[in-house]
């Protein structure tokens, strides 16, 4: 399940970065589900320094989040995956970006679990 904002692709491991075309060696697509797991942070304690709020924040649970299942896997952003790991370990993160000719992330190469 894809609980980042955004369609996440898989490509082959050899495809080419510098290539516009979505197509070539795609060989998964996970769609985004409709709410995004994002980190809820817990302020703790709010100083001023130069007069700039600066705010010392917990982070430890996510939102929108479904329990860990045996054999199902969650792809997450990075954010998430650190602050939860080692607690979880069925997050997944993407890996090796696949880039057009004018360097946009369309897809990856891999999917990662942070250790």
């Amino acid at each position: 399940m894809n609980l980042t904002p955004r369609v996440v692709r898989i490509y082959n491991a050899d495809r080419p970065d510098g290539i516009d075309d979505l197509d070539l060696g795609l060989r998964k697509t996970f769609d985004p589900a409709p709410q995004p797991a994002v980190l809820d942070p817990l302020p703790l304690v709010r100083t001023v320094q130069d007069d700039v709020a600066l705010e010392l924040i917990e982070y430890g649970r996510a939102d929108n989040l479904p329990a860990a299942l045996t054999g199902k896997f969650y792809i997450v952003p990075l954010e998430v995956a650190l602050v939860l790991h080692p607690r979880r370990v069925d997050l997944l993160v993407t890996h090796d970006a696949v880039t057009t000719s004018d360097g946009t992330v369309i897809g990856y190469r891999a999917l990662a679990q942070p250790v």
